[in-house]
């Protein structure tokens, strides 16, 4: 489930925590490494579980409707279409998927205004009443609306940035990321009609996110001095701890991966300043790690395979 990219993110936030913290052991930054991936994976099956739930909640208005005073023709004879899709259906009788669910305590109960909202909102939006309306039924179908309301519908919600954040400080950033784990699920069952439960890792995450990890920690000082004493005493003064630990991850990357090529690393870390530094920090991080790795490549700290080049 978890590529490079994220697991580079990951690592970073760690190794930042350790240079505000250098009573961080090595021990404890691991576990937090873990701790961070297993959550991402637990926010893709928190939101993914708002399929049964949006779904319930369709299904309750509905009836509600019925009870009304005056209850209009629409009221008594609903289209249900949408309270029936295959999705909801499909997650609510996998047994793998109710089990770890309710393992791990995961339930959009407390949150039934948010699920009202969306559903009032979702009954405008011309995608939905073209399923509603499209006189046809299939779980390929099913599959494709909830794959545009988990395209259109969470990512800039501020309701659900709070409740995000409410129930796991880990959360913060991996909504997108878990967002796109979903809608290829979504894809997934649309065509195979069963639902998998993700691995943890993309092969080799693991072992790549850990030994990076490792490195960085374990050279950090090393890395951090060098970094210094390669600007300027006024640009001393004006570096920032997220620059440091960036530069500093790069440096561990191309020194302990010989097959990742440099372009890539100094790209991805490049990547990752964009959202987590100043505006300055793309060309400053870029121009440094650059340099830095140049340097160690001259001396022979860094050394790359032919393919890696």
């Amino acid at each position: 489930m978890l590529n490079r990219r994220i697991l580079r993110i990951k690592a970073f936030k760690v190794l930042y925590s350790y240079a505000e913290n250098p009573d961080l052991s090595l021990k404890e930054a691991l576990g937090s490494l873990e701790t961070s991936a297993e959550a991402t994976r637990d926010l893709y099956l928190y939101m993914l579980s708002v399929i049964p739930a949006l779904t319930g909640e369709a299904a309750r208005r509905i009836e509600a409707a019925k009870g009304k005073f005056n209850p209009t023709e629409e009221d008594l004879s609903p289209n249900m279409k949408f309270v029936r899709n295959g999705i909801s259906a499909l997650l609510e009788g996998d047994p793998d998927f109710k089990r770890i669910t309710e393992k791990k305590k995961m339930s959009w109960a407390q949150n039934d205004a948010f699920l009202s909202d969306l559903y009032v909102r979702l009954k405008t939006r011309d995608y939905f009443l073209e399923y509603m309306n499209s006189g046809t039924s299939s779980l390929k179908e099913d599959a494709a609306l909830w794959k545009r309301v988990f395209e259109e519908e969470f990512e800039d919600d501020p309701s659900l940035a709070q409740i995000l954040e409410d129930l796991s400080i880990h959360w913060a950033d991996d909504l997108p990321y878990a967002l796109g784990t979903c809608i290829r699920s979504l894809e997934e069952a649309g065509r195979l009609g069963r639902w998998s439960y993700p691995p943890l890792y993309m092969p080799d995450g693991e072992e790549f996110s850990k030994k990076l990890l490792s490195a960085a920690y374990g050279r950090y000082s090393e890395y951090s001095t060098l970094i210094a004493q390669s600007v300027s005493k006024w640009d001393q003064d004006r570096l920032y701890t997220t620059d440091i630990v960036l530069i500093a991850m790069g440096l561990a990357e191309a020194t302990t991966f010989p097959d990742i090529p440099i372009r890539v690393t100094i790209n991805e870390y490049v990547e990752i300043s964009k959202y987590y530094s100043t505006p300055k920090s793309r060309s400053f991080v870029n121009g440094l790690l650059d340099r830095l790795i140049k340097d160690g490549e001259a001396k022979g700290t860094i050394v790359k395979n032919n393919n890696a080049l």
